[in-house]
């Protein structure tokens, strides 16, 4: 049985096909566009789908949409309703849209998916709810043969977190929490206040949060919302404005902390640090609670995660070391993109009853490397035709050896190998790679090959059989959504003076023996290499490891900031030539860019919008 799932029309637009319980393909449509978040029908995901799988449209037996239009129309409606006249303005705004689309999403997919088969008939169109389809991409790809299930995100229909327990094939929803109290649309909202765009900014908060002190802590717990024991909460809807206006917060928030939402172009202060540490333990609080709670009620010691929330990974650390499960499997594509393949996945078990096989061991994601890949020949086409100067080294041994040099030699590498990820974290597929122990790397990687704010940290890679003795982790992280500090005999004794720096002068302290993938409160974004799920990478982490003594790589998604992570040879060269990187390997092609035409230069600074 083959189902094609479909999350489109909010944002992160995706595509996934699942055959018989099998994950085939899964991929973004922004990858494809170039436009980031992209949330239109995934026309282009669903052909990439459909060829990795070798069928058409016509052999699919149904078609998923990950959430239900109706519902959603439902709360638009009714709150409105509970807050009027307020929100008319916004409402008016949106309501055209809704009767002119939203509301007749069936027609309107069906109209789509009639360019892939002119015979496709509604019938085979079926809808999930959105925190079914997140429930459902966390467990049925997981380990486990029972969990409890645990959603959080900014809102689906109703719902802006739910608890589930996953047996066998089946999911049964326990517990929901309806908007407008949400932890994710409290994220967001300091998201806004401190400057940045909701939907994209939120790890840029995340980032910025070991910079501050908590010291707010108290004020949100107190004002803004209540945290019962159990983790149900509630937000004290006065200071936000996201049911009824155009923003996330209004003069109210303002006034609580003191100064006004920070406009985009404005220099961060020390005080809009403080206010991202506190919301982030606030964060941490309220998901610790939620999965505590759920522990205490309920036998299953395997938890899954999913919705946007389940992307803070520094949450995800500490609810790790709390104990409170013996296991926790996070869906690496944990928000909406995710959502297609779990309306695919729920389609199978809870629509057709399909069985669901474990392998006893790993997940189903295989790695969560479910995107295009490019044959060695059609690659070098392609760079050919890019106009593209290339040796090729068919020798594996000789082609990791000269990218291990060029790393240990300080060079920033493109790193283009085999499919690509699904989700928002390039795992070693569609990466750039840089050596760890330079205190430099960070700043250089930022400034001038990412274009993005220097606070920002980078991720270690490392060769999961060596994780343990660099990074206080025990377990996996082969998603890099967990994060642990490094190992204390790794760590550089700080200097006496370096304990009253605050805000951005932190990043000045070298921190450990791996700079560039310290943070400044000396945690890192960990990602496990395991030869099982990416033999190529893991072997450079080897050959690394060989020259230098240091299993480590600095891992970044192959963008800069505001572009989508490359798909093609194609994207993966522009940004060579538009970037400061100074090597890319494409499967066996190594590019230097001193040997580039420098015709083919371009400027990647301001190609794409801000994120």
């Amino acid at each position: 049985m083959r189902l094609l799932g479909i999350s489109a029309y909010y944002h992160d637009s995706a595509a996934a096909l699942v055959e018989d319980g099998r994950i085939v393909a899964a991929a973004q449509e922004e990858r494809f566009t170039r436009k980031k978040f992209d949330e239109r029908f995934p026309q282009h995901a669903i052909r990439y789908c459909l060829d990795a799988g070798g069928v058409t449209l016509a052999e699919i037996d149904h078609v998923v949409f990950y959430d239900k239009p109706l519902l959603k129309f439902e709360r638009l409606v009714e709150t409105y309703l509970a807050y009027a006249p307020r929100g008319f303005a916004s409402y008016i705004k949106a309501l055209p849209v809704w009767l002119g689309e939203k509301l007749f999403q069936g027609r309107l997919l069906t109209d789509e998916l009639k360019r892939f088969d002119p015979d496709f008939g509604e019938s085979k169109l079926l809808f999930t709810e959105h925190h079914h389809s997140h429930a459902a991409s966390a467990f049925y790809p997981s380990p486990f043969e029972e969990a409890l299930i645990l959603t959080m995100d900014g809102v689906g229909e109703w719902c802006t977190t739910t608890a589930a327990v996953g047996k066998g094939n089946h999911i049964d929803m326990v517990r929901e929490i309806h908007f407008p109290h949400s932890l994710g649309l409290l994220y967001s909202a300091f998201t806004y206040y401190a400057g940045f765009r909701v939907n994209s900014g939120e790890y840029k908060l995340m980032g910025l949060a070991p910079y501050g002190e908590p010291r707010f802590r108290n004020l949100i717990r107190d004002h803004l919302i209540d945290l019962k024991s159990d983790g149900s909460f509630k937000l004290d809807m006065s200071y936000f404005n996201y049911c009824t206006g155009l923003t996330m917060t209004n003069d109210k928030f303002a006034k609580l902390f003191g100064l006004p939402a920070r406009a985009e172009d404005e220099p961060l202060q020390q005080v809009h640090m403080d206010i991202a540490a506190s919301i982030q333990v606030v964060t941490e609080d309220a998901v610790i609670a939620l999965a505590q709670g759920l522990a205490k009620e309920y036998p299953q010691r395997d938890l899954c995660l999913a919705g946007g929330v389940a992307l803070n990974c520094v949450a995800n650390g500490k609810l790790m070391r709390t104990g409170a499960f013996d296991r926790i499997w996070i869906q690496p594509a944990a928000g909406d993109a995710g959502g297609a393949l779990g309306a695919a996945l729920a389609g199978y078990h809870c629509f057709a009853n399909g069985v669901r096989r474990l392998n006893g061991a790993a997940d189903a994601m295989s790695g969560a490397f479910l995107g295009p890949a490019f044959s060695e020949s059609e690659t070098q086409q392609r760079l050919l035709a890019e106009g593209a100067r290339f040796h090729v080294v068919p020798d594996e041994v000789l082609l990791l050896e000269q990218t291990a040099d060029a790393l240990a030699g300080g060079q920033a590498v493109g790193w283009f190998q085999g499919r690509m990820e699904f989700g928002p974290r390039a795992l070693g597929n569609r990466s750039i790679l840089a050596d760890p122990r330079s205190a430099e790397t960070q700043k250089v990687l930022n400034l001038k090959v990412k274009y993005r704010e220097s606070f920002r940290p980078f991720a270690p890679a490392v060769l999961a059989e060596d994780v343990r003795d660099w990074f206080e982790l025990d377990g996996t992280s082969p998603y890099m959504l967990l994060v642990a500090d490094v190992a204390g005999h790794r760590r550089v004794a700080a200097d006496s003076a370096n304990g009253s720096m605050r805000g951005l002068d932190k990043l000045k302290v070298v921190r450990s023996e791996i700079p560039a993938v310290t943070h400044v409160d000396y945690s890192a974004r960990v990602q496990t290499v395991h030869r099982e799920t990416n033999p190529r990478f893991h072997a450079l982490l080897r050959a690394f490891k060989a020259k230098t003594g240091c299993p480590v790589l600095v891992n970044t998604s192959f963008n800069v900031r505001g572009e989508p992570i490359a798909n093609t040879p194609e994207d993966a060269f522009r940004c060579l030539m538009g970037s400061e990187i100074d090597m890319l390997v494409v499967g066996n092609c190594v590019l230097h860019k001193r040997e580039q035409n420098p015709n083919l230069l371009l400027d990647y600074r301001n190609a794409f919008d801000p994120d």
